[in-house]
């Protein structure tokens, strides 16, 4: 049985004259959202952090799980992900996604560590449906 998630938007306006809303869930989060807010440094947040938010998410918890699957339970996790939208002929695209954890965990080697991102990178959800962003890239540290 598969799990639903919903979420929406609501926007008024043109595009560049125009505002909006996104809600995730039930309310837990609302956000403004707006031309400025997405193409320039506006108020507001935009879809990309939404989808930086969702990436990082995704991909922390998926990491602690394979960790822990093979005996390395976290003591903390820390991940930050980078959405880039560019501007291109057909219109905006997101071309690349950077990952940084950075993260405790005990009984690990750095290298270890770095692999395991690596697979979760890989092969967390989020980045599954993420499938059609040309790059995406991880940095692990253990701190």
């Amino acid at each position: 049985m598969a799990i639903r998630r919903t979420s929406e938007a609501v926007w008024h306006g043109g595009l560049k004259d125009g505002h909006g809303k996104m809600v995730v869930g039930k309310g837990v989060f609302e956000g403004q959202y707006s031309f400025a807010s997405r193409f320039e440094n506006g108020e507001g947040t935009n879809p990309e952090e939404l989808i930086a938010a969702a990436h990082a998410g995704c991909f922390t918890m998926f990491l602690s799980a394979i960790l822990e699957k093979d005996g390395f339970k976290p003591e903390s996790l820390k991940t930050t992900a980078t959405v880039y939208l560019e501007l291109k002929e057909e219109g905006p695209r997101i071309t690349r996604i950077d990952l940084v954890v950075e993260g405790k965990v005990p009984g690990i080697d750095a290298e270890t560590f770095k692999k395991y991102a690596e697979t979760a990178k890989d092969n967390c959800p989020v980045s599954i449906a993420l499938a059609g962003v040309p790059e995406k890239t991880v940095k692990a540290t253990l701190l």
